[in-house]
């Protein structure tokens, strides 16, 4: 058995990561962190809070987690979450005895990009790398289709455009294509079925083929 932890279980990835893990019977516990409770219940799964005051056996770590500057309401606020809390995780994750580390990060993250959202992106992928898990796969898809429980009026504009161009992105622009969070959450599963060793980065055409 495969004693996994999931951050973002709310989240529109991590909801289809959690039915994945719950789906399939090699992974037990299924331990979910989050801010909020889940309203669900499931003989495979324990729900935490992000106290991390337990520390259960943990073979591999999934993280999903994530917000925006709007949502948070600020620039601090948005660090606090994608930079402070996910670092907080992992560690966390590690201190359980967890191998393999599988993050959710963004396309072009990068801590010389003068968009500050990438550069926390990069920052938080930069100080997971330093805590020397044994596989560390790092997601970075470019915009992420699918329906959320809650309202983003920004973003929905932005995955009709991103839908009615996604074929257009060709060669060196395919890598902003969007993908749904099931997919995502696909190609999450099967790379924890099968880790390699060392940091993998993967955008949206190692993401499609590794959900294959």
């Amino acid at each position: 058995m495969i004693a996994a932890s999931l951050a973002g279980a709310t989240g529109l990835t991590g909801g289809h990561l959690l039915n994945l893990l719950l789906d399939h019977g090699d992974f037990d516990p299924v331990v979910s962190c989050g801010r909020r409770p889940l309203q669900r219940n499931h003989p495979r799964l324990r729900d935490m809070r992000f106290d991390f005051a337990e520390q259960p056996r943990i073979d591999v770590a999934f993280c999903c987690l994530g917000t925006t500057i709007r949502k948070a309401g600020s620039q601090e606020a948005f660090r606090a979450v994608d930079h402070a809390l996910v670092t907080g995780y992992a560690r966390w994750a590690r201190a359980c005895g967890a191998r393999q580390f599988l993050l959710v990060s963004s396309v072009m993250a990068s801590q010389g990009s003068p968009n500050f959202y990438l550069r926390v992106k990069a920052e938080t992928e930069n100080a997971i790398e330093g805590l020397g898990f044994e596989s560390l796969d790092i997601f970075q898809p470019s915009f992420l289709l699918g329906h959320r429980g809650e309202y983003r009026r920004g973003e929905r504009a932005g995955q009709a455009v991103v839908e009615v161009l996604q074929f257009a992105l060709l060669g060196p622009l395919e890598r902003f294509r969007g993908v749904s969070g099931g997919v995502l959450a696909k190609a999450m599963l099967n790379r924890a079925l099968k880790p390699a060793p060392g940091v993998h980065r993967h955008e949206w055409g190692g993401i499609v083929a590794l959900a294959a």
